[in-house]
C-alpha cells in the first residue's frame, strides 16, 4: 500500500511531522529498508535517510544490519496508552475471573480505523494456541469480537462484509458460503441476542463466543469474548457460553456507566 504525502499548508514542522508518522507507519507495516520505506511513503531518499536516523536516536525505532523495526519508545508508549485506556482497566479483573471459570482463551478489543484491534488476552489452558495478540488486528466481519464491534450498525453491516472479504475465495470455513444477505441475516439475528459468533470464518479450527460492552451513553466501546479450538467448543458449549460471555460484557458495562432498559431481556446479566 502506497501512502504518498501531499502537500500541506499547516503549521510549521507540519510537513516533517507527517513524513516521520508515515515513516514509522511504513515500517510498522513490514517495510524494514530504506528502499521499500521511500517506495510506500513517497518521501526521498536522503529525506527519509534523515528522519530514519532521528526516529532511531529518539528510540522510537531501532536499526539492526540496516533492517528497521519499531523500537523501545512505541512499547513504552503503547503500554501507557493501553494501561490510560479506562476499558482496558475497568475489564481487567472481569476477564480474569471469566478465563478461570471457562479455561479457554478470553479476549478484550475495541474497533480502531475500521478493523479489530486487541487491547487483552489471556490464553486458555487446553488447545492449540491462537494467532491473536495484543496490538494486533483482524477484520471486523470474520471474527465474533468484531461483529459485536458492528452489533449495532446495521448500515455497515453490507459493505463491511464485502469489503473484507477476499477477492475470489473465502478466508475459512463459513465465510465461503455466506453472501452479503445471509451475512445481514446472521448479524440481525445476533443483535436480537446481543451474542455474536465465530464459526472458524477467521481461523481455521477456532470458534468463538462475543458480545459488546457499553459505554453509561449506550454506545459500543469495546466487545470481549471467549475462544477455543473446535473439540472444546461444539455447538452445545457454544450455546451454554453465550449466558457467560453477556454477563462478563455486562459487568464491564456497568463498570462504565451503562445501564440497560429494564425491558430488554437480551441482556439479562443477573
Amino acid at each position: 500500500m502506497i501512502t504518498h504525502l501531499h502537500p500541506d499548508p499547516g503549521p510549521p514542522g507540519t510537513q516533517t511531522l507527517a513524513r516521520g508518522i508515515a515513516i514509522v507507519s511504513a515500517v510498522a507495516r513490514g517495510q524494514r529498508r530504506l528502499r521499500g520505506i521511500v517506495e510506500e511513503t513517497g518521501i526521498g531518499r536522503s529525506t527519509t535517510h534523515r528522519l530514519l536516523q532521528l526516529l532511531v536516536t529518539a528510540g522510537y525505532l531501532r536499526q539492526l544490519d540496516g533492517a528497521y523495526s519499531l523500537g523501545p519508545a512505541l512499547i513504552e508508549l503503547g503500554y501507557q496508552a493501553l494501561q490510560e485506556n479506562p476499558v482496558t482497566t475497568v475489564a481487567a479483573p472481569v476477564l480474569r475471573e471469566l478465563a478461570e471459570r471457562v479455561h479457554d482463551t478470553v479476549h478484550l478489543a475495541i474497533e480502531d480505523r475500521g478493523q479489530v484491534l486487541y487491547l487483552e488476552k489471556i490464553p486458555g489452558t487446553r488447545g492449540a494456541e491462537m494467532r491473536s495478540r495484543i496490538g494486533h488486528r483482524m477484520p471486523m466481519t470474520r471474527t465474533g469480537i468484531g461483529k459485536a464491534l458492528l452489533i449495532d450498525s446495521p448500515d455497515r453491516w453490507r459493505a463491511k462484509f464485502a469489503s473484507e472479504r477476499p477477492v475470489g475465495a473465502g478466508n475459512g470455513i463459513h465465510h465461503d458460503v455466506l453472501t452479503p444477505d445471509t451475512f445481514v441475516a446472521v448479524m440481525k439475528q445476533a443483535a436480537a441476542t446481543g451474542v455474536t459468533l465465530d464459526l472458524e470464518e477467521n481461523e481455521p479450527g477456532i470458534v468463538c463466543v462475543a458480545a459488546p460492552v457499553r459505554d453509561a451513553s449506550g454506545s459500543i466501546v469495546a466487545a470481549v469474548s471467549i475462544s477455543a479450538t473446535r473439540p472444546y467448543m461444539p455447538p452445545e458449549r457454544l450455546d451454554a457460553l453465550r449466558p457467560a460471555i453477556l454477563r462478563a460484557a455486562g459487568k464491564v458495562s456497568s463498570e462504565l456507566g451503562y445501564r440497560p432498559d429494564p425491558d430488554d431481556h437480551s441482556t439479562d446479566w443477573t
